[in-house]
Order: structure tokens, then sequence, then C-alpha cells
């Protein structure tokens, strides 16, 4: 299963728009997982007329809609991988072991809102922050994540889009 991993694409914000690259990745996953601050449901039903599935959860600048539609956390299945999703992980230091005790049956966990992509595992558990497609900050390139989930595994892989 090829899932398609974006987060803090904040849009609408100007004339900003999803790189073609990310957009063509989008359209060929099976599923897509959005780790929040979408900001306004018009660009998550944008999100969700490229083809796959959106699963999302809401950011801390989506509008009160996306707050009413979207859970803060959420879990799925990919494969018989459970993958859990949450927008603001808290602070860098503990990070991981904190996510292995909030979500104690996940095998991964799908995080945001620093903008700064990150791939770490230990012992068997793993999380993944996409970085931003569109608004890079402190970050040296938009990316985004590709997932593969196969057997009840999953491999995370970081794409730059500049």
């Amino acid at each position: 299963m090829l899932i398609a991993v974006v987060s803090d694409t904040h849009m609408p914000r100007g004339r900003r728009r999803l790189p073609q690259s990310c957009v063509e990745r989008l359209r060929a996953a099976e599923v897509i997982l959005h780790a929040g601050d979408v900001m306004t449901a018009a660009t998550l039903a944008e999100l969700e007329r490229l083809g796959p599935p959106v699963l999302a959860v809401h950011g801390n600048v989506d509008d009160a809609e996306l707050r009413r539609r979207l859970p803060a956390a959420r879990t799925l299945d990919a494969d018989g991988a459970r993958i859990a999703m949450v927008h603001d992980a808290g602070p860098p230091r503990g990070r991981l072991a904190r996510l292995r005790r909030r979500f104690p049956d996940a095998d991964a966990a799908v995080f945001g809102h620093s903008h700064l992509p990150l791939y770490e595992r230990e012992a068997g558990f793993q999380i993944f922050n996409p970085g931003s497609p569109t608004e890079r900050r402190r970050a040296p390139a938009h990316t985004m994540g590709l997932a593969r989930a196969q057997a009840g595994e999953v491999v995370f892989e970081l794409v730059a889009l500049d």
C-alpha cells in the first residue's frame, strides 16, 4: 500500500499552491495522510478531489469547521501496520518515547506542526514528520513523505520537493 504523507499545507494563503511534484505523488497514492494545519474545509475538499481517500487530523491553525470535522488524533490500519496521527507531538526531547506511550498499540506515529522533517526509529516504533510542501521555514527544502505498508510493516521515505 502506497501512502502519501503531508502536513502543514497552510492553504489558502496568498498565491500558495502545492508543488506539482507533490500533487503527482498525492494522486498516485492509495491514501493520503494529512497531519494537520490544512487551514480550511475548502482546502481539504481540494485534496479530496485528487482521488485517494484523505485521512486527516486537525492542527492548531485549522478553522472551526475543520476542528469539528477532524479528530485531534487518530489511528489507522495500513495493510496490518497501525499508524497513529497527531498534529503537535510536543517538544523534541523525549518525543519518540512520549508518542510510544500515547499510542501503545501503534507501529508508527505521524505528526506535523514544526515544519521540520524527521524520521526516527527505536525498538520497533517509528515517528515521522513529513515537513511541509508549502512552508519550509527552517527546513532546507519543501518536503512531504511517502510510506509503503505491507504485511504489518511500514517504511517511511522523506521526499524533497525542490
